[in-house]
């Protein structure tokens, strides 16, 4: 099991880039949740396998249609896998 902190930077707000995370991490079954971050950045927290966790950490750097990834930071942590994945308020 792999647990990471994610910030994209880029232009990743107003493009759908935290639904397509969301997407991303559910199709496979990566559980965690992504927000919004008043710099500009999207945060995520992901949990899952290792492969899965990298498929979605890979589709992120891809991003939506519309999106333009500069940069994706990932730091592994040690917390508990919530269920399911969500979208959280902006912070």
């Amino acid at each position: 099991m792999r647990s990471v902190l994610v910030i994209t930077r880029g232009r990743v707000q107003g493009v759908g880039y935290r639904w397509y995370t969301r997407e991303a991490a559910s199709a496979r079954g990566v559980t965690g949740w992504v927000r919004n971050r008043r710099d500009g950045a999207v945060e995520a927290e992901l949990h899952g396998s290792d492969a899965d966790v990298q498929v979605v950490l890979d589709s992120m750097t891809q991003g939506p249609p519309g999106a333009q990834v500069d940069e994706v930071l990932v730091t592994d942590v040690s917390s508990g896998a919530p269920r399911g994945f969500e979208i959280r308020a902006t912070v």
